[in-house]
């Protein structure tokens, strides 16, 4: 009884504050939601740079030790992709529900993938722990870095679950339009690794130990705010313990729109090995080390796209549950002017100014005169790739976990992996140069499908009448799906016939969705 006046009493509550992704402008709610999420992006970045910076300085051991950073960090990736695989999609799904009503259905998909991702981070700690060195050393570890490598990485791992928890968790308090708070779940962990490293690398002379302490316990904060908000009065969905059971039929949607983020941080992995022997065969050390500058300025430059589009993420997902396919449109028009503005800026700076970006990561004279050229021809298309990122993501938000798959395996498994290879047996007079060739002829043609798909489905996709799933419904369950949604719209106050007649009308008037950008 308790438990249910407490509900009763922060229904209300947590109505109007949901409601708001249906009922604010636009435009302000994707800035207010993007701005918070884009400063989490880059103050997420400054856990791995702060740690480089500390142990880089270290007497004697820093560069084996930084070197070794720089193994682990592949690691570290694949860890954090196992987060997006569990709970960036349920996040997703659970902004659809909330804009159909079904907060019950929200808050078992927010319990499922708390428990997955949970039990996923305890096994993830047992597999590094017990497979750390002979990882390290598939990854690119040698004699001198792997002493450093293999004590950074064991201890990491024992924070494996906060990782999952941190990242993953998060997602949903972003999901519910709370992208302050979500902002300051990165922040607290952020601010704990900076005050920490230097005390523990140096004050207690623990070096990399130290450095791998400091950055377990600040996931470990950032971990107990997530998890102490979703448990707390102010969030509108809540973490029961009755929805940890887990539900195949409210799970399974959750990792097949997981899977497309998931390709994309684990491959990265494998794309940086994948570089770096073929670099290292036609061009030595000194193109590896170009190799890490472009990819590091290529994720930087990336983090505040990933920003907007996980501030655009509720927006999309919870009005297009909601059938107010209008404000779908509208929310997507805006993401992707802006996705395409700032990737165009990002393009112009780096093909006038590649030696701002080269500067920042290396003081070696020959390096950068090196990487100034690869700069250029590496980052050549990313005046396109905002079109790829924001139609790709709302692919996501929809809830098209399908398409969205399909696009992340096309960019980096079926294009960019075979292409760093072949590429050079094609332009044989350049070979290194035709290695750096992959990232834009992989983007440019990835860039042409993504659109071309969005161009053709979107509207049509926003059609349709089963916007719950994005499987199409057999004929003979045709009606009961019709019967369950006019319930269902009845029950929360849905959209009437006569709305969803407009909706259809307005969505017929304008099908092309890059009309009006």
């Amino acid at each position: 009884m308790e438990e249910q006046k407490n509900l009763q009493e922060e229904q209300p509550r947590g109505e109007t504050s949901s409601s708001k992704l249906g009922t604010q402008p636009v435009g302000k709610l994707l800035l207010k939601l993007s701005i918070p999420t884009i400063t989490a992006q880059l103050v997420n970045a400054l856990y791995n740079i702060v740690d480089r910076i500390y142990i880089g300085h270290m007497p004697d051991s820093g560069s084996y030790a930084l070197t070794a950073m720089g193994v682990c960090l592949s690691l570290i990736m694949i860890i954090s992709a196992f987060a997006y695989l569990t709970a960036i999609g349920g996040a997703a799904r659970a902004s659809i529900m909330m804009g159909k009503g079904d907060k019950e259905e929200a808050e078992r998909i927010l319990g499922n993938c708390a428990v997955v991702t949970a039990a996923v981070g305890a096994i993830l700690t047992v597999i590094f722990i017990i497979f750390a060195e002979k990882l390290l050393w598939t990854f690119g570890a040698t004699e001198d870095t792997i002493e450093y490598a293999v004590e950074y990485m064991r201890i990491y791992a024992l924070g494996s679950v906060f990782v999952e928890l941190a990242l993953g968790l998060n997602a949903f308090i972003t999901a519910q339009g709370f992208s302050l708070i979500g902002m300051l779940s990165v922040l607290i962990g952020a601010v704990t690794n900076i005050v920490l490293d230097p005390i523990l690398i140096y004050g207690f002379s623990m070096g990399v130990k130290g450095a791998a302490i400091a950055t377990v316990v600040s996931q470990m904060f950032s971990a107990i705010w997530v998890v102490a908000f979703l448990t707390g009065k102010k969030t509108v969905l809540r973490i029961r313990p009755k929805y940890f059971k887990v539900c195949l039929a409210s799970y399974l949607p959750c990792i097949f729109l997981g899977l497309s983020p998931f390709i994309m941080q684990f491959t990265e992995s494998v794309l940086t090995i994948c570089f770096n022997v073929s670099l290292k065969k036609y061009g030595g050390t000194i193109a590896v080390g170009a190799m890490t500058i472009l990819s590091s300025v290529m994720q930087f430059a990336m983090l505040p796209l990933q920003g907007m589009t996980q501030g655009a993420q509720p927006v999309v997902s919870y009005n297009y549950g909601a059938g107010k396919k209008e404000r779908v449109k509208r929310a997507f028009s805006i993401l992707l002017r802006s996705c395409v503005i700032y990737s165009a800026l990002l393009w112009a700076i780096c093909m006038i100014f590649p030696q701002l970006f080269v500067m920042m990561f290396t003081t070696d004279e020959a390096l950068k005169a090196y990487a100034i050229k690869p700069l250029r021809i590496y980052m050549c298309m990313s005046l396109i790739f905002g079109a790829q990122i924001a139609c790709q993501q709302t692919f996501i938000a929809l809830g098209n976990a399908k398409t969205s798959f399909f696009l992340a395996v096309l960019r980096k498994i079926i294009l960019l992996i075979p292409l760093i290879f072949v590429l050079p047996y094609i332009f044989t007079a350049d070979k290194v140069t035709a290695v750096f060739m992959a990232e834009p002829i992989a983007d440019t043609l990835a860039v042409a499908t993504t659109v071309t798909i969005f161009a053709v489905s979107f509207s049509k996709y926003l059609k349709r009448e089963d916007t719950q799933e994005n499987v199409p419904v057999p004929a003979s369950e045709g009606d009961a799906a019709e019967n369950e949604k006019e319930e269902i719209s009845a029950h929360v106050g849905g959209a009437s016939e006569k709305e969803e007649r407009n909706f259809s009308e307005q969505g017929e008037g304008r099908q092309n969705p890059f009309d009006g950008i």
